[in-house]
């Protein structure tokens, strides 16, 4: 469970609870990186649970890769620290990492050697690992049938799933994929996209996953979080935050600018928005009968009035609306 909070100048969330039965896994408090004056992260309290597929959705330049970064102790925070499996990374960071896979951005490999062989490069940095194991992980990724095969003449989605397949040597807990589907064609998207839901569905492995593609967070991720300049917004359930808060109404009404001020200036409307030539208007789901008869009752023809749960609707309901960080009241934490 959580609640959302709004004020003038920004939304914050608080948790409530959200299951006593789900082991948290993951946690960062008060996480931050700044360069120079500015805060790529500011104050960052994020909770994974184990066995979920967790997304890590915002903007290109909003901290994802940054946070990532800290997350794997590939940077050094500037404020806060990093919780894996209840141990602290500052203190712990060798047994943490050692549970945990990453994949930041594309995964490289030498291009010549076949996939195998660049599986068992990485395997023997990592304190070496048996045939076995490495076809096990290839058989997950679907590529065992392509193991002696050059790496060079792998299509751009072979090579992710391959880079995925690196993350589960060792059998981690946890892997950390940052934009596993960036560059790839709608059928290299779906692999992927189909590879970690099985990750998660029947190897029992925590996936955490960092995207701009609102489709691919809505459709993979059972909880999310969003951020934005370097800042929290939410983070829950996604069927939660799609059900509860995530309501957003397209009405195709004449004449549109009459309808646009009237829904303004109703305190229930959070905000509007044309697209298309309908009005795009984020409010509780309960108001809209009402608001269709406020509309009507002054004269407005309403053709059309469609409730939507779209992750899309929501993200911009929320980063259109939201201040950068550099310019929102309180302290630091």
């Amino acid at each position: 469970m959580l609640a959302l909070h709004r004020n003038s100048s920004y939304i914050t969330v608080a948790h409530l609870n959200p299951s006593d039965s789900m082991h948290s896994i993951l946690n960062t408090h008060h996480l931050g990186k700044r360069y120079g004056s500015r805060w790529a992260v500011r104050d960052l309290n994020l909770e994974v649970h184990q066995g979920e597929v967790f997304g890590f959705l915002g903007p290109n330049g909003a901290g994802k890769s940054t946070t990532i970064r800290m997350l794997l102790s590939l940077i050094r925070p500037t404020t806060g620290d990093v919780e894996l499996f209840d141990l602290s990374m500052r203190r712990n960071r060798r047994k943490c990492l050692a549970r945990v896979g990453g994949l930041v951005e594309e995964a490289d490999f030498y291009l010549y050697l076949p996939a195998r062989r660049n599986l068992e490069i990485v395997a023997a940095m990592r304190g070496g690992v048996g045939r076995s194991e490495i076809d096990r992980v290839l058989n997950i990724v679907g590529l065992l049938d392509r193991a002696r095969e050059r790496v060079k003449t792998f299509s751009h989605g072979m090579k992710q799933r391959l880079g995925i397949a690196q993350t589960l040597l060792g059998n981690p807990e946890c892997i950390i994929l940052d934009e596993p589907t960036t560059g790839l064609d709608p059928q290299g998207i779906k692999e992927v996209r189909d590879l970690i839901r099985r990750l998660s569905a029947e190897e029992g492995i925590t996936v955490f996953l960092s995207s701009h593609l609102l489709s691919e967070i809505e459709q993979t991720a059972t909880s999310m979080a969003i951020i934005h300049q370097g800042t929290l917004l939410v983070q829950g359930t996604v069927h939660d935050l799609l059900s509860n808060s995530a309501v957003v109404v397209r009405i195709d009404a004449a004449p549109p600018e009459a309808a646009r001020t009237m829904l303004l200036e109703d305190p229930a409307v959070r905000g509007v928005r044309v697209e298309g030539g309908e009005l795009v208007v984020d409010v509780p789901r309960e108001e809209t009968a009402r608001l269709n008869h406020k509309l009507v009752q002054a004269g407005i023809e309403v053709r059309a009035l469609v409730p939507r749960r779209s992750l899309e609707d929501y993200f911009l309901s929320l980063t259109e609306g939201a201040q950068p960080a550099e310019t929102r009241k309180g302290p630091l934490s």
